[in-house]
């Protein structure tokens, strides 16, 4: 039954009740009957007004979105003059920014702002690439004719528990101050113009000070009541330390940004919007169900709209596809003619790392300026192929991850025993796995529109690089292309193997031959 009909028909039920009892009623209490039925009457009437509104504004801004991007010029898959990139938290992005993006564009091409502060400044008329945690809103000030949009999406409850464990290790750092005061004033302190604290960026802004003051006001208890025994050794359930999972998902603040984050983000339905009507339509969704699928149908047009659509679980294959789709278009647009002779200034990623209180600062620089030493002769040169590109990616991501690695342990030793690896994950109850999905509806469907769209991408390039392979081959002199021309891809892959046995085999032959008439020549 519809919620503009439930309330009538509980109305008139009552009435029934109410018209076979008053005979037995006395005068007191047929007042109070009738008063109850009046107020089940008015709070079914406000609550149908409360749809029927809620409704219309869903419906309104569905269509307007719609309408505003029937204009928008449907050639997807060629390179834009601006690149957008709409990083969704916890899905990967930060590799793919520090790792393929800064090796793909200079930092003058950047736009101002990016990762920096809650907004994007759009002051800086002919920048190349906008990477940041602003959602498609930001579109609006954007030239959207000449702006190619990129994304990363992931499984709902990998992305769910990662935020949970990020604002848990990002908060524990603070735990080196005495008192959440001190805390508090030193971390505003540290915020210099060459590092952008994750205080400034948007969902962190929000996360990391709820859970610092929830880690603080555990310590002090732990203090208080002296020796604390931790019996249960799973970190998202270990109340004595930090916030339980349970607790973190039903919390207002996780239901606000957290829960179908993707979708509203993709939607530009924030708290970060910059559109007036997104709290109302962000609300109305979460309090009716059912007005979710005007907001998802959206969220699943912009995908199909945009250049690139990553998946986290699929890494290798996510990374290839973009050094292929989107690597190679800025690598041929983007290479002056003097490239050889350019070299590239790559920063290091501290002037973008979240900002450590003392200690743990100096093992972040460590580690990211090794990556930032790694970038090969072709990627300063501007002299990159697709192929080395995939070489920077990979030399990258590994030190990426080894200083990543580092920065969790030094966090997570301050709330010790808690820990999280991949292992402690299969730790979080199946009913609480369950709750996850039902909280994040919206984005489990958005997930596997992406798995099909992924799908279809990454088979059409595949389709394009055998036929890339089979130009080159004939481009052979005619007699060679014959002989290949005869084989099958498959029987060609096998004989490959052979021909470079053959090959050393030969050399082997060669080297020995001259090893003996280098003897022969002594003996005479």
């Amino acid at each position: 039954m519809s919620t503009r009909s439930r309330f009538p028909h509980n109305i008139i039920i009552i009435s029934r009740v109410w018209n076979r009892g008053t005979m037995k009623l006395n005068p007191i209490w047929k007042l109070v009957a009738i008063g109850l039925l009046l107020l089940a009457s008015v709070i079914g009437s406000f609550a149908e007004l409360d749809f029927g509104n809620c409704e219309r504004v869903v419906k309104n801004w569905a269509d307007s979105s719609s309408s505003r991007e029937e204009h928008v010029n449907n050639d997807k898959r060629s390179l834009k003059d601006l690149l957008f990139f709409l990083h969704v938290p916890r899905t990967g992005g930060r590799t793919y920014f520090h790792c393929f993006l800064r090796k793909l564009y200079d930092s003058s091409e950047e736009c101002p702002r990016s990762y920096d502060k809650l907004h994007f400044n759009p002051r800086k008329e002919k920048c190349k690439l906008l990477a940041t945690h602003d959602d498609y809103s930001v579109m609006a000030k954007l030239p959207r004719e000449r702006t190619s949009v990129m994304t990363i999406v992931r499984d709902p409850i990998a992305r769910v528990l990662s935020t949970y464990e990020f604002s848990v290790e990002v908060a524990a750092r603070f735990l080196v101050h005495p008192n959440l005061t001190s805390a508090s004033r030193m971390s505003s302190r540290i915020r210099k113009s060459n590092v952008i604290s994750t205080l400034d960026i948007w969902p962190w802004k929000y996360l990391v000070p709820w859970m610092r003051e929830d880690l603080f006001a555990r310590r002090d208890a732990r203090k208080v009541k002296g020796v604390v025994i931790i019996e249960d050794d799973n970190p998202y359930d270990m109340e004595e330390m930090l916030m339980p999972l349970r607790k973190y998902l039903d919390a207002p603040t996780a239901h606000d940004i957290i829960h179908n984050g993707a979708t509203f983000q993709i939607t530009g339905l924030t708290n970060n919007s910059y559109l007036s009507e997104a709290h109302e339509v962000r609300h109305c969704v979460q309090k009716f169900k059912s007005l979710g699928e005007h907001v998802l149908q959206v969220a699943k047009r912009r995908l199909d709209s945009m250049l690139y659509v990553g998946l986290t679980e699929e890494h290798r294959e996510s990374a290839s596809l973009f050094a292929n789709v989107v690597g190679s278009q800025v690598l041929s647009q983007g290479v002056p003619s003097d490239a050889t002779a350019k070299t590239k200034t790559f920063r290091s990623e501290a002037s973008v790392t979240i900002s450590e209180p003392r200690s743990d600062k100096s093992n972040i620089q460590n580690g990211t300026s090794e990556v930032a030493s790694n970038i090969t002769t072709e990627a300063k040169s501007g002299n990159m192929t697709v192929k080395t590109l995939m070489e920077v990616y990979e030399g990258c991501i590994t030190h990426l991850r080894k200083s990543q690695g580092t920065r969790r342990a030094n966090s997570l030793k301050r709330i010790s025993p808690a820990n999280f690896t991949k292992g402690t994950r299969t730790r979080v109850p199946r009913e609480v796995i369950q709750q996850i999905k039902l909280l994040n509806n919206l984005d489990v469907e958005l997930f596997k529109y992406a798995k099909e769209i992924f799908a279809k991408e990454h088979e059409l390039v595949s389709k394009k690089l055998i036929s890339t392979s089979k130009r080159s081959i004939g481009d052979l002199p005619s007699e060679i292309r014959s002989v290949f021309g005869e084989m099958g891809d498959e029987k060609l892959w096998k004989l490959l193997p052979v021909a470079l046995i053959l090959l050393l085999l030969f050399l082997l032959f060669l080297f020995v031959n001259a090893r003996r008439r280098r003897t022969s020549k002594v003996k005479i």
